[in-house]
């Protein structure tokens, strides 16, 4: 079983912005994205991943992801290459995942060089097209080094061809059910575009709450206490869920609540994981 590790919030920054990735490390998110593929023109590329590496010799105050260039691309071996074994790299994002195969491909290429001092990099997938989500439980479990998987929404509404939000929702919950299938962490909901409608991104992450997605990619430091405010737990939620922890552990196994509601296991699970969300608020 993984170990529950609970980020709410993922900001991207542009790999040849030094100063903006700097910014992003001060933000307060909980993982920073750096970015080597749409974010960078191709003229910028070699900076861009000249300026990430010399970053990510030192060791990061939060986590650092990379995302690195297209795996079809000619860019991505030099960004693998370049990145590998950095002390300050915890992570590799790869672009429009299609197959397993690139999966693996990319952690042959990337996992020798960090093997010698903390072992394989975790690797996620970002699946950002119509091949990508019907093949993403194999994705999923594709290798050990793979810790999640997400979608990119802006390629894949175009791949769809989809006009309406609602119309990305098969897709979504394909992609939460085939993570959980592969005993993978619920994924992070892909970006709001509209860096000012706080309020569309506010009822967005509700709605992806609701579909069992887990914190959301950013693309501005303002997204992020909204972000975290719409999946932590509400006040009612964590009663609640200290009502069943506190049942469970008084009475083993399925049983009633004096108001009438039943819980098992699984109802016991889900309040674990609400109290542990629940500890962001202290």
């Amino acid at each position: 079983m993984i170990t529950e590790v609970l980020p709410l919030t993922w900001l991207y920054a542009p790999g040849d912005r030094p100063d903006v990735v700097g910014k992003a490390l001060d933000s307060g998110a909980d993982v920073v994205l750096i970015d080597l593929e749409d974010a960078v023109a191709p003229d910028r590329k070699e900076y861009a991943r000249t300026a990430t590496a010399d970053r990510l010799r030192e060791r990061q105050p939060v986590p650092v992801h990379v995302r690195v260039n297209a795996l079809d691309g000619p860019w991505v071996e030099g960004d693998l290459k370049a990145l590998s074994g950095l002390p300050g790299l915890s992570g590799l994002r790869l672009p429009k995942v299609t197959s397993p195969r690139e999966v693996v491909r990319v952690a042959e290429l990337a996992g020798p060089a960090r093997a010698a001092q903390d072992g394989e990099v975790a690797l996620h997938a970002l699946l950002e097209s119509a091949l990508g989500v019907e093949h993403a439980f194999a994705i999923a479990c594709a290798h050990p080094a793979l810790r999640g998987i997400a979608l990119g929404e802006a390629d894949l509404r175009a791949d769809l061809g989809v006009r309406e939000d609602r119309g990305l929702d098969w897709s979504r919950s394909r992609v939460v059910a085939a993570a959980r299938a592969a005993g993978l962490s619920a994924p992070a909901q892909s970006v709001f575009p509209d860096v000012r409608d706080l309020e569309g991104l506010a009822a967005s992450c509700t709605r992806g709450r609701a579909l069992g997605f887990l914190g959301r990619a950013a693309i501005h430091p303002r997204q992020l206490p909204v972000i975290e405010q719409a999946y932590l737990p509400t006040p009612k939620e964590i009663v609640e869920a200290e009502q069943i922890a506190r049942a469970a552990t008084a009475t083993a196994g399925a049983q009633a609540l004096p108001d009438g509601r039943f819980i098992d296991a699984a109802v016991v699970a889900v309040a674990h994981r609400t109290l542990t969300l629940a500890r962001r608020r202290r």
